[in-house]
């Protein structure tokens, strides 16, 4: 699953820290879901969509989809 978390994040002016202390989490989910290599529980996916003002399918989206 491919995602837009960091370029989101950087919109909305949060750092990885800032995002993950929001959210709860680690640094380093927040380095591994950015970098494709951590697919989040539903919940994570639903609270990150919450704070970020976006859909969850906006955020994440499968291999070959085209990016939202």
């Amino acid at each position: 699953m491919q995602n837009i978390v960091r370029q989101l994040r950087k919109q909305a002016g949060l750092r990885q820290e800032d995002l993950a202390k929001a959210l709860d989490v680690s640094r380093q989910t927040i380095i591994a879901m950015e970098n494709n290599k951590y697919n989040p529980t539903l919940e994570l996916a639903m609270r990150l969509a919450r704070l970020l003002g976006q859909p969850v399918e906006t955020i994440f989206f499968l291999e070959g989809e085209e990016t939202p």
